[in-house]
């Protein structure tokens, strides 16, 4: 049994709307995952399955369709790659809560930090299947646009790591 974690993107989590962590849950095991578990209110689900990933995407994208009545992306790593994410964080001494790893489903073009505009003193890096982006302390102010990462959902340095440490435990 593979170990995945889901990222969803662009969900609501409160508000009108709102996808509750206990919905996602039973959506989770609705879908015969295992061992399901959640990490704060941002769409974050940690389980176990003996599907394939583009399967377990595709079965939680149309179950939080049907909830939410509009898609909503569904971003899937395994335990290690999730724990390879934060091995592999190109900027180790900023700080981790303004440093994001934007997850997308495939590999960023070599070229996809060409595009980048509004771009200040944020530094970015292109990896496996993600962009790291370092926005120092004016993470709030920034006006950052990255084109290739608009498909993505990002998450901090301090949650992708909490959400390795909560996969390598099931």
């Amino acid at each position: 049994m593979a170990t995945y974690v889901a990222l969803l993107r662009a969900v609501n989590v409160g508000g009108t709307g709102k996808l509750p962590m206990a919905a996602l849950v039973k959506m989770c095991e609705g879908c015969g995952f295992e061992g399901v578990r959640t990490y704060i209110a941002s769409g974050n689900a940690v389980f176990g399955s003996r599907l394939k990933e583009k399967k377990v995407k595709a079965l939680l994208e149309e179950r939080i369709a049907a909830h939410a009545g509009k898609p909503v992306g569904v971003l899937v790593r395994t335990a290690d790659e999730m724990a390879a994410v934060v091995a592999a964080n190109p900027f180790p001494t900023a700080p981790p809560r303004s440093t994001v790893a934007i997850f997308l489903d495939e590999t960023p073009a070599p070229d996809a930090l060409e595009e980048v505009r509004g771009r200040r003193s944020e530094r970015l890096a292109i990896g496996v299947r993600e962009i790291y982006v370092a926005y120092g302390d004016r993470m709030a102010d920034s006006k950052l646009v990255i084109p290739a990462a608009r498909a993505g959902t990002a998450r901090n340095i301090n949650t992708i790591t909490r959400l390795a440490a909560m996969a390598a435990l099931i």
